[in-house]
């Protein structure tokens, strides 16, 4: 994108809602997403930073007036600095507490959809975090959002929160402030101890990574509202600093957005996400993380099945221009693109723990392969038919002309048939054994009337003729019998081979999401160990032992999924493993 979009506007009626073209635009991207939302007071100079993270000097557009310029939510996606194959999503909120907007739960929606689609959340402010900036993001006026933290939790939501301060003071105690203000709790039970603690309770239950910023000022009073179009020298160098560090810890900190359960979110899933939270709001409930990822699994699933089974008809199709092929050849084509409709499946589809999509895909896919099957022995029968039609046509002119009425004309009758076989057996490229046999029982009727008019033969000598045809019609019913065994047995081993490699790409995607999963869980582990040792050294003892108990549960929760994951994952293999 060579400049940002609209992501979610408001309606005519007041409600939210998400442009189509920027649904466009993440439908596209097939790669990883690292999503950073920066949230703030209007005029904090929020979007000068997405500007900046965007390695442009404009394009979000910076409000000069005390009406913040961006309405809703604007979305830049940029390849990724410093991440390889990874696309960097900017979100550049609406500023919050414009005077003419009018609608006291707009900001709370605003700041809602910020923490519940980013992985990295900047919060930008103008002067010291103190209480009264912290009681100032709870937006009580919303009973149903009354603090973003309090909706349903999971790790689609940003583990990291970027404090950013816009502040002449740079005195290094200002952060150390700053953070025992956003985490440190005070001790009691009262309701005013409650209320005092439950943001800091919130954000350093889920936000255990955090990272303040002190941005000097940047340039002239005068000189701000055209910040975007100053030359870099008439900007402060110490502010150009700090945003270069700012920038840097966003490109090396900020981590790909992830689902529950380790599912990697790509920018089609990112806009699936963006449409199910716009859509509940819109509605008047509370985004459910849970509730979004389950229906955004349907959704992908369901997609997934439809683009491996594309992948399936798409080559067979071609395949099928060709027919009729051996059976080999058919079957072998068959393995290729089952194979690649899995892959194709298994790439896109997360959260199918039951396996229905994926039997589903395998279940539609057999029943296609029959049909192709059907076409491919229909395509032969015409081909063998076409081939024995000429290949019988003199002796069928024989026969109207009376040539084997006569004495000795059925031993004649019976070499230019063993001739037509024999040639049939040399031509045919794919032989069809119900054809040939189809055939001969055609014949029978011409066969008798010649042997019983042929005066050379004594009746022992027809009886003998007679039952040497019935042991030829025998045969090539036995033959035909044996062709359709050795298909079926062929099918049977071909399906098996594509389930061991079904299974065993569901093993490989199952240990590759619990290795993320684990990941994660380290990742949690090390904040909340090193917010317990923060706290312990600043003296806040219950707040430390309340870390530990939380710890201690995050522990046992990550110790009963990964037992659960790994008994299934026994399992599987184990059921690979049976003859």
């Amino acid at each position: 994108m060579d400049k940002p979009v609209c992501l979610i506007d408001t309606a005519s009626d007041g409600k939210l809602c998400v442009q189509g073209s920027a649904l466009q635009v993440l439908e596209q991207i097939q790669q990883p997403v690292v999503v950073v939302a920066v949230v703030g007071l209007y005029r904090t100079g929020k979007s000068y930073l997405m500007n900046r993270l965007a390695g442009k000097q404009t394009g979000f557009a910076l409000g000069s007036t005390i009406e913040s310029k961006t309405k809703g939510i604007w979305m830049w996606c940029v390849p990724h600095p410093t991440k390889a194959k990874t696309t960097l999503v900017l979100l550049d909120t609406e500023g919050l507490g414009d005077v003419d907007k009018g609608d006291s739960k707009h900001d709370t929606r605003i700041f809602s959809l910020a923490v519940l689609l980013s992985s990295t959340l900047v919060l930008n402010s103008r002067g010291t975090i103190d209480n009264r900036a912290i009681e100032e993001l709870q937006y009580p006026s919303d009973q149903n959002l009354y603090f973003i933290f309090s909706l349903k939790w999971s790790r689609s939501t940003p583990q990291t929160v970027t404090i950013i301060f816009t502040s002449l003071l740079v005195d290094i105690l200002l952060h150390n402030v700053t953070q025992t203000a956003l985490c440190c709790s005070l001790e009691g039970n009262s309701s005013q101890v409650n209320n005092y603690n439950l943001p800091r309770e919130c954000i350093r239950k889920y936000f255990p990574s955090r990272k303040c910023f002190t941005f000097p000022f940047p340039t002239n009073p005068d000189n701000v509202s055209y910040l975007e179009t100053l030359d870099p020298a008439e900007i402060s160098k110490r502010f150009l600093e700090v945003t270069g560090r700012f920038c840097q810890f966003i490109f090396d900190q900020s981590q790909v957005k992830n689902l529950k359960d380790g599912h990697t979110v790509t920018g089609r899933v990112l806009g699936h996400l963006v449409k199910t939270f716009v859509d509940t709001i819109a509605s008047g409930a509370v985004p459910c993380l849970e509730n979004a990822v389950i229906s955004m699994a349907l959704i992908e699933n369901e997609a997934a099945f439809q683009e491996g089974l594309e992948v399936y008809q798409s080559g067979m199709e071609k395949l099928k221009k060709s027919f009729p092929l051996e059976l080999n050849e058919i079957t072998s084509e068959h393995q290729c693109f089952s194979l690649m409709a899995t892959q194709t499946f298994m790439k896109r589809s997360f959260r199918d723990s039951d396996g229905k999509h994926l039997t589903s895909l395998e279940v539609t896919i057999n029943h296609q392969f029959d049909s192709y099957l059907w076409d491919n022995e229909k395509a032969s029968e015409a081909k063998c038919e076409s081939l024995l039609s000429v290949l019988s046509e003199p002796m069928t002119e024989r026969i109207n002309q009376g040539f084997y009425a006569t004495a000795g004309g059925y031993d004649l009758f019976c070499q230019d048939l063993e001739d037509i076989v024999n040639q049939y057996n040399t031509l045919a490229y794919q032989e069809v054994a119900e054809v040939l046999e189809k055939f001969l029982q055609q014949k029978v009727a011409v066969t008798t009337a010649i042997l019983q008019a042929d005066d050379k033969l004594t009746e022992n000598e027809r009886r003998i003729c007679e039952e040497r045809e019935r042991a030829v019609l025998l045969e090539q019913e036995m033959k035909a019998q044996e062709q359709r065994q050795h298909q079926l047995e062929e099918k049977m081993v071909i399906e098996e081979q594509n389930n061991e490699e079904r299974v065993r790409q569901v093993i490989q995607k199952m240990e590759e999401e619990m290795f993320v999963q684990q990941q994660e869980t380290k990742h949690a582990m090390d904040s909340k160990l090193r917010e317990q040792a923060a706290l312990m050294e600043k003296g806040f003892q219950e707040n430390a032992n309340k870390m530990a108990s939380e710890i201690e549960q995050l522990r046992r929760r990550n110790k009963e999924v990964e037992d659960s994951k790994s008994r299934e994952l026994a399992k599987m293999i184990a059921d690979q493993d049976e003859p």
